[in-house]
Formats: C-alpha cells, structure tokens, sequence
C-alpha cells in the first residue's frame, strides 16, 4: 500500500526535504511518495484538516508552523514539550503525533565524528527558533557551561534562564560584546547571518585551533564564517550535517527502520 508524505510551510519551494526522502524511498524500495506542501500563515487548522482527509502518512513542519502545530496534536514526545516546537508528525488513523528531531539532528554530527561535548564550554550565537533546541542538546549532553549572544540581550536571557532550569550553567550578552574566544571549546552560529553570503557574525581572529566550529546555516554550504574557521584550523561542522540528521531521524520515526544515511547525503550535496 503506497504511503504519502510531506513538509508543510510557507515558503517551500526551496526545501531540499523532497529530494532527501525520495532519494531514501529509492534506495529501499519504498511504495512511498513526499510533497512539498504550502499551507501560509493564519491557514495552519484548514492545512492539517486538509492533509487528514488524503491521509497522509506523516510530514515534516516548518517555519512559520512549528510552534502553532502543538495545537492540533493528539499527543507529542518529550522533545516537543521541552523545545515548544515541533517539526516531524505521525498521523495514525486521524490521531497526530508530533516529535522535535532538531536536538538529535544537531547532536548527529558530534557522535558521527566522536567529538565530546560534555565538560566544554560553549558559545552559542543567536536566540531564536533553533536556538532553544540546542541549548537542550548541549544540557543532555552534560556541556560544562553556555554563552548566548544575541542582537537583543533580553532573548538571549531569557534561553539562559531556560538552559538554568534544564540544568545547563548559563549567561546571556550582547553580540557586539564577544570577544576572547579561546575560553570557547565549541561555538555555534544558530543566527540566520550567512544565508545571503554575509561575513561572519563575529571575528574569530582569537579561537584556539581545534575549536569545534558549527554553522546551522546550510545554503551556502561554506559560509564566510566556517571559512573563516577552517582557516584558523578550526574542527567545522556543516549546518547539511544538521539538516540530514533531522531527516534521517524524522524517516526512522515514519518507518521505523535504519535510514539510508549515504543515499539521502548524496541527494542533499547534489541540491546544496
């Protein structure tokens, strides 16, 4: 029996998540099909009603859907509770389950690569959307302490004061004020600077080499700022490393076998 799949959002001509998936149904012989589906904002109830009545299997969430979506869910996993979004739904005869693959998806590279996080000291540059999941991935992973820089200090606080009660020691700061990064084992960029080719959000003139340097950014695949970073002998990980770990969690969800890893990051390089 064939199965059908999405993402919804708006925009979402642009994903490269129908690529990845029907590369992954190819590969195991999967009766299976993925849509890119545009449901515009304020129109999110009559989209999910809509993808009820054709039956869809499961889909993908994204912006400006992910936190709206809790709403209409029957049930939902621990990472959705604690991120406040969620990004990967199950539709089992009408009942919706939603799950957040952000967490694993950024964790994927740090245990394909065997890089430690726990004991580190973290930088982590932005406050939004994507922001809040990676603090929660860095607490699980016991990382000793975290730094948030954000254009707007108040958000940045406040995911410091979350990070404090998932039991992650944290201080919010301007971005302006980052400066001295060798105290910084890992710095991430989870801001959206880099998407339009723009120089790095920071200097990184003073990182130590063998820094762990994580653009979430992930079109254009080398951003100024991992550029800059792998000139300064940094350890970089690209922001399609994230992008394939939460596909590949989101089809073991659907599926509940082992994701063809090689054959969706060979169908995700070719759209990069």
């Amino acid at each position: 029996m064939s199965k059908t799949f999405a993402v919804i959002g708006d925009p979402i001509d642009h994903s490269l998540s129908p690529n990845i998936h029907s590369a992954a149904f190819r590969e195991l012989n999967l009766d299976c099909s993925y849509i890119a589906y545009r449901i515009p904002k304020g129109e999110l109830k009559d989209g999910i009603e809509g993808l009820k009545k054709i039956k869809i299997d499961g889909f993908n969430v994204t912006i400006p859907h992910k936190v709206e979506m809790m709403k209409y869910l029957d049930k939902m996993d621990e990472s959705c509770s604690l991120i406040g979004a969620v990004n990967t739904v199950t539709n089992d005869h009408g009942v919706l389950k939603g799950y957040n693959t952000d967490m694993d998806g950024f964790l994927d590279p740090f245990n394909k690569k065997k890089l430690r996080i726990n004991e580190k000291k973290i930088l982590l540059l932005g406050a939004g959307g994507a922001a809040r999941a990676i603090v929660a991935a860095f607490a699980k992973k016991n990382a000793k302490q975290i730094t948030i820089a954000n254009r707007t200090l108040e958000k940045a606080n406040n995911l410091a004061q979350f990070s404090k009660t998932i039991g992650l020691d944290a201080n919010g700061i301007d971005i302006s004020n980052v400066d001295k990064l060798e105290g910084y084992d890992i710095i991430v960029n989870a801001t959206s600077i880099g998407l339009k080719n723009e120089s790095s959000p920071i200097s990184l003139d003073s990182i130590k080499p063998n820094t762990i340097v994580y653009d979430i950014v992930y079109m254009p695949m080398n951003t100024d700022f991992l550029k800059t970073a792998k000139e300064k002998g940094a350890t970089i990980i690209y922001g399609y490393e994230m992008l394939l770990g939460q596909a590949v969690r989101a089809f073991e969800i659907w599926h509940g076998v082992e994701a063809p890893y090689n054959a969706m990051k060979k169908a995700l390089l070719g759209g990069v």
